[in-house]
């Protein structure tokens, strides 16, 4: 990739996941100046040489307009070329569009595009419209989702949500009334079979990268040791044709259940960033976020199987009361490659514990799984509406923003 198409200062709008570091490694390894926002002051992705500089924001799950307003004010003080969101935070981030300096690119979709995916039910309705395959759906209020839930087993899950937040398993007959009374969740017929997720970097309804993997062992609902599978066309051929029908561009990810059949059957749409992203090459990779209209494609890494180390290690040590279980994940985790430990950037690994302890905490004194505790402050606020948030999206005076920048000690020389 030519020098000269880089964007030369890029903003990544979280810190705190594993995906978040994968990425910041790739962009800078392909010569960008790497910045990190973040309402966690300390998160995984500080304590990385890769980063040049981290700022602090307010949590845009409780402050909104404020979280908006502290990262225009940090793209125009840092002439920012690219802004990158990369888990629950981008539905607000792409608020933002309308806003920014004429050199920033925004690499995410529209505001109303994301909140269609995000949405379990529009998205449902989008896979049926492209003609694919999708589980009947029904708003929860809907009458056809009390006739559904009384013939047939299925989820009850939030419209927009992350993290199997409030999902509940119904069996037919044994629905509690109230939640047929909720006007912000939907009611899916459950589908019983293998269950995949996928990650696909596209541009203008091409596909610059693909993979297709299973999780191994969970924290709650979030894989945290998962394996490529090559053995799923089809579950790639119903991203393809999705994505062709409406000419979708970023990243898009979905998860699948395969039923006995073979056919695939969408669950949601996540439009960002997830695990899938530890598949891909660093090369290409950056290419294609910082290029996309002239990357190629993107190649995977030969390596099939990676974790989260860490969180991977406190699941074998849960189930030490079940031995087959802590065998199969012990297994797992053994044969996986961690995704934080890098010869060149050592120190995101051993600190992980301590830079990762607004997350930590959550999980072991709050009740909370992972996925949760990682996602509380960024995640759509319930009951808020696409037209509440748009109205949300003013412009005014950018206000001060915490900053760490970190020099040659990543860790301990900053500025506050």
């Amino acid at each position: 990739m030519a020098t000269e198409t880089l964007p030369k200062t890029v903003l990544l709008t979280l810190g705190r996941l594993p995906k978040s570091l994968e990425l910041a490694r790739a962009l800078k390894g392909a010569g960008c100046r790497v910045l990190v926002a973040d309402p966690f002051a300390w998160h995984l992705s500080r304590p990385s040489n890769v980063v040049d500089k981290c700022y602090q924001t307010p949590p845009p799950a409780t402050q909104q307009s404020e979280f908006l307003d502290a990262l225009l004010t940090i793209i125009k003080a840092e002439n920012v070329d690219l802004v990158v969101p990369v888990s629950e935070e981008a539905l607000h981030v792409s608020l933002l569009a309308p806003r920014l300096p004429e050199r920033t690119r925004l690499f995410t979709n529209p505001h109303g595009v994301l909140w269609d995916l995000n949405d379990k039910y529009l998205f449902s309705r989008l896979a049926q419209s492209a003609g694919l395959p999708a589980p009947e759906t029904h708003l929860a209020t809907d009458p056809e989702a009390a006739r559904l839930v009384r013939t047939t087993p299925c989820v009850f899950k939030p419209r927009i949500g992350c993290s199997g937040q409030k999902m509940q398993m119904l069996a037919p007959d044994t629905v509690p009334e109230e939640l047929l009374t909720d006007p912000d969740a939907i009611v899916q017929k459950r589908v019983f079979g293998r269950e995949l997720s996928t990650l696909t970097l596209c541009q203008d309804g091409k596909i610059l990268a693909h993979v297709t993997y299973e999780g191994l062992v969970f924290s709650g609902t979030v894989a945290v040791c998962f394996q490529r599978v090559e053995d799923a066309p089809q579950v790639a051929q119903w991203v393809a044709d999705f994505v062709a029908a409406n000419r979708y561009s970023y990243f898009l990810a979905f998860d699948f259940i395969v039923d006995q059949t073979g056919t695939p059957w969408p669950l949601e749409c996540n439009p960002r960033l997830t695990s899938g992203i530890h598949f891909m090459e660093h090369e290409d990779l950056a290419a294609a976020v910082c290029d996309p209209d002239n990357a190629p494609p993107v190649r995977l890494k030969p390596k099939k199987r990676f974790q989260e180390g860490h969180t991977t290690l406190l699941q074998v040590y849960g189930s030490v009361l079940e031995p087959k279980q802590m065998a199969r994940r012990a297994g797992a985790m053994v044969t996986s490659r961690d995704v934080l430990w890098s010869g060149f950037d050592p120190l995101p690994f051993p600190m992980m514990t301590f830079s990762s302890w607004p997350v930590l905490k959550q999980v072991l004194f709050g009740g909370k799984t992972f996925g949760e505790a990682a996602t509380l402050d960024i995640a759509w606020p319930a009951g808020m509406t696409k037209a509440e948030a748009v109205g949300e999206a003013r412009a005014p005076e950018p206000i001060s923003t915490q900053q760490t920048a970190r020099t040659a000690d990543p860790v301990n020389a900053h500025e506050t």
